[in-house]
Order: C-alpha cells, then structure tokens, then sequence
C-alpha cells in the first residue's frame, strides 16, 4: 500500500464536537445512557482494568506487534490521523498491525485505549475500506464502549468459575445474553461511525463483503448480496427463527450481510445526510431543560417495538401475537376494576326507574 493508492477526492466532512450519541444505535445509547447515569461504575471498572490487564495488553502490543507512525505503515498512519479528525476525537490513540490471516480489528483499553488490525485485515481491503474499519474503532473509543466491553469479559470469566451453581449461572447466562445483545447494537452504532469517517457507502459495503468472505470483489453481484440480508431476515420457518435465535446469542457481532444490510438503509436516511450537513448532537453542547437518558431509553424502546412490529420473522410474530392477545385479555379482566363509582351509580339508577316506570304503566 502506497501513497498512491489512497483516493484523492474532495476534503472530508469534519464533525467538530460530535457527540456519539448523534450516531448510535437507539439499543446501544440506551444501555450507554444507563452506564453514564450510574454514578461511580465507570471509574471502578477503570480502576480495576488499570490494575493488570491493560497493563498487560499494552506491553504485549509494543512487544509483539508493529506500531503504525510516519515510519511504519505511513499510509495506514495517515488515514489514522484523517479518522480521528473528521471524529474530532481529543487524542490520536495508538494504532498496532497484528499478524494474523483472520481479518479482524478490535480495540482495547479504558484509560489509554488501543486499535489493533490484523495483517490478514490489511492485505485484504483497499485503502477506503480500510479508512471504514479504522472509523468503525474509534467509534468504539468515542462512545466509550470498552466499559461494557470490560465488563462483560469478567463476567465471561465468573461464568467459567460458578457453572456449578446452578441458579447462580442461570442469572448470570441472563446478564451475559443482554450484554451480548447491546454489543451487537454497538457493532452497528460503530458501523455508523466507520461511514461517517469514510462518507463512502462503498467502501463500507466493500469492507463488509470482504468479511463475509469475497476476494475478488468482480465476482460478487452487490444486489444479490444484499438479497442475502432480505432472506435471512425473512425466513418463512419457525424453525429457521429458532435458529437464528440459538446462533445469535453469544455472538459479539452481527452478521456480515445483515450488518451491511442495515449500513446501507442507515446511509440512505435524513439523519445520516443532516449530520454531514452539520446537524448533529455535540459533546459540549447540553441542553438544560433535556433528559437525555429518558430520550435514550425512549429511543431504545421505539427502536425494539418498530423492530418487533415490521418484523416478518414467523417466531416473533408469534410472540407479538401472545403478546397482543394477552395484553388484551388483561385489558378485559382489569377494566371492570377501571369503572368509576359514578358510572356504576348511573347504572343502578337507570335499572331503578325502568322497574319504577313498569309499576307506573
């Protein structure tokens, strides 16, 4: 990879100030929210992450990978830098090239986080996708994700350790399955980000089918692998649901289809085209009268219910549909506890008069 190879095209939108929370994913902002409104859990974390794991992460980094800068890697560094200012993000965090062929990036780290891409990632995209994997990371750092992140690894390892008790791990599972659910929101929300750094919906399209597993990108029809994302979100089966549901669980990222299904229908949305355009939420811009965590889980709740009720999965329509009929029967049963006093009188009176009116005839 040359100088050469990075695209010359018109500058970058830059988002000065931008607020994570003018991108993420209405799931993901909600179970951010809730975290930023707990006062003290995001320091003790911190605090015990900085004990001896990041330590440990940090000194293998510069031990055992290479170090992207103006010497090595330059034009991975550059896009580096360019990323992290269209993000206005206050620090340039650390960029490392791990050998691996699986093509993977992830970041690591709370108080000095870290991105690490691996060899077989690097080899494998052209610059403008690789500049959407980049942007995707420092989503990451930007909403402050490794918390949760952090979290969730200790609770992997408790699980390990208490799968003998079996109430204990049960309770646990439940946890771990919510926190797995916000991390694959967040994998979208960081998707959002990627593009936001790229402003190229094909180059993020790009990099999710190299992904799913295209090498020669001339032999990959775009519309039918999109197509892919409409059948799996379609299936007709339960069976399939069930499925679907079972190999979703504990995965930490969604689909590759499915993940660049939902980039793309993002991209072609007003809020995506009103924060190129410079409307967007601001880290140093609080509203006094506002409640963003009210707003945030307001969202999240909207986002599920649009999910359940546009969803043409045949298991969650069963659930909509006990759902919907529960809640009705429910209705019938308690609205006799719902009648005013005063109707009730009303009703005795009426009866009342019409036996009074027969005496009367």
């Amino acid at each position: 990879m040359t100088e050469t190879d990075v695209q010359q095209s018109a500058p970058r939108v830059r988002f000065p100030g931008i607020s994570p929370r003018a991108y993420e994913h209405p799931a993901d902002k909600g179970a951010m929210a809730t975290l930023r409104a707990v006062p003290g859990i995001s320091d003790v974390l911190k605090t015990l992450n900085s004990l001896w794991n990041e330590r440990t992460e940090r000194l293998l980094a510069v031990a055992s990978f290479v170090r992207v800068s103006e010497t090595q890697y330059p034009v991975i560094n550059r896009i580096h830098k360019e990323a992290t200012e269209v993000l206005d993000l206050p620090k340039v965090p650390k960029l490392y090239v791990a050998r691996s062929a699986e093509a993977n990036a992830y970041t690591i780290g709370i108080d000095e986080p870290f991105i690490v891409l691996t060899s077989g990632l690097v080899e494998a995209l052209d610059p403008e996708a690789l500049r959407f994997v980049i942007g995707h990371e420092l989503g990451h750092v930007l909403s402050g994700h490794a918390v949760l992140l952090t979290l969730l690894r200790r609770l992997l390892n408790l699980q390990r350790n208490i799968q003998w008790v079996p109430l204990g791990a049960l309770g646990l599972r439940a946890v771990i399955a919510a926190l797995y659910e916000w991390r694959r929101k967040a994998e979208l929300s960081c998707d959002r980000a990627g593009l936001l750094v790229c402003q190229d919906p094909s180059a993020s399209l790009r990099a999710h089918m190299y992904l799913a597993g295209a090498t020669d990108l001339s032999q990959i029809d775009i519309p039918s692998f999109l197509e892919q994302a409409k059948e799996y979100e379609e299936v007709e089966d339960i069976r399939d649901s069930i499925i679907k549901l079972l190999e979703t669980e504990d995965r930490p990222h969604p689909f590759a289809v499915v993940r660049a299904s939902q980039l793309q229908r993002w991209a072609a949305t007003e809020e995506y085209r009103a924060i190129l355009a410079g409307d967007y939420k601001r880290r140093d811009a609080q509203d006094p009268q506002a409640n963003p965590l009210k707003e945030d889980f307001a969202d999240a709740g909207k986002s599920y219910k649009e999910s359940f009720t546009n969803s043409t999965d045949p298991l969650i329509k069963v659930l909509s549909d006990v759902g919907g009929a529960l809640s009705g029967a429910a209705d019938k049963v308690f609205s006799g506890f719902r009648r005013r006093p005063s109707d009730e009188d009303n009703n005795n009176d009426q009866n009342n008069g019409g036996t009074g009116g027969g005496d009367k005839s």
